[in-house]
């Protein structure tokens, strides 16, 4: 047993604490917009109310953290798995023949095809933005903040429910060679609403917390809509980015409306 297979289990199981208590606090979101929807349902067909779509986002950002408790929990099976010496001390090994194998291939396609229409669709949802630009989350395991950038989906997979994304400008430090690419899970991408398409668009309100491009770059960071500067869909917003501090003021920057997406649960920055 090695030191790195150790400190590898660790920090994976410092990743699951972590999307553990990502869901239990959009859990508890949830909880109390289902409270508040019961006390006042009428509340959703006042002009501006957007609870149902909250409510919406609350339930795909619980889903995403659940399957990655569910794919750490896996990865960590195996690690303790190829640790654990053979022997009397756990359940004996056994092959899986081949007649095995094909019932668990057959009962995998199966459970594909059983979906819920609502996953198939947010599958197709995710397939269908192969060549978009979407914002990603490219944030190193246990680093200290999130990173956001715009980067080109070149392909999902359904299965593994998992984007490959494309970061055509990476940037200019000493470690950007070129292009990178990524493998990233499906809560781990925000797409952008349709530039020709405002109806596509979240309406954020001022005083709202947002993820923003930052102009004239393709990273993402924490903003605050100002007050009083939209009055349509299709209107730029000005925006105060956090950390954007000139001569002891956040100066205002103007950002087009799709490149603007809500800011996720537990973001750090």
């Amino acid at each position: 047993m090695s030191s790195p297979d150790i400190v590898s289990i660790l920090e994976n199981s410092k990743e699951l604490d972590r999307f553990r208590k990502d869901l239990e606090d959009v859990l508890s979101e949830i909880n109390k917009l289902h409270k508040k929807l019961q006390t006042t349902p009428e509340m959703v067909e006042k002009p501006g109310d957007n609870s149902l779509a909250k409510l919406k986002l609350l339930y795909t950002q619980a889903k995403d953290l659940s399957d990655n408790e569910v794919n750490i929990s896996t990865t960590l099976i195996s690690q303790l798995d190829a640790l654990l010496p053979p022997g009397p001390q756990g359940q004996p090994r056994r092959r899986i023949g081949g007649n095995e194998q094909k019932r668990k291939r057959v009962k995998t396609e199966s459970d594909i095809s059983r979906l819920t229409p609502s996953v198939r669709n947010q599958l197709e949802a995710c397939a269908s933005l192969k060549g978009e630009q979407v914002a990603a989350r490219v944030t190193p395991r246990n680093a200290d903040k999130d990173e956001w950038f715009v980067v080109k989906v070149i392909h999902f997979d359904k299965e593994l429910k998992e984007f490959e994304v494309l970061d055509e400008e990476p940037g200019d430090d000493e470690d950007s060679s070129g292009q990178r690419q990524y493998k990233l899970p499906m809560g781990n991408i925000i797409p952008f609403p349709k530039s020709n398409d405002p109806s596509s668009a979240q309406d954020f309100p001022p005083g709202k917390h947002v993820l923003a491009v930052y102009p004239g770059t393709t990273a993402l960071y924490k903003a605050t809509v100002v007050h009083g500067h939209r009055r349509r869909k299709t209107d730029d917003y000005v925006l105060e980015f956090d950390d954007d501090e000139e001569d002891g003021s956040l100066p205002q920057r103007t950002v087009p409306f799709h490149k603007v997406v809500p800011l996720p649960e537990g973001h750090r920055q």
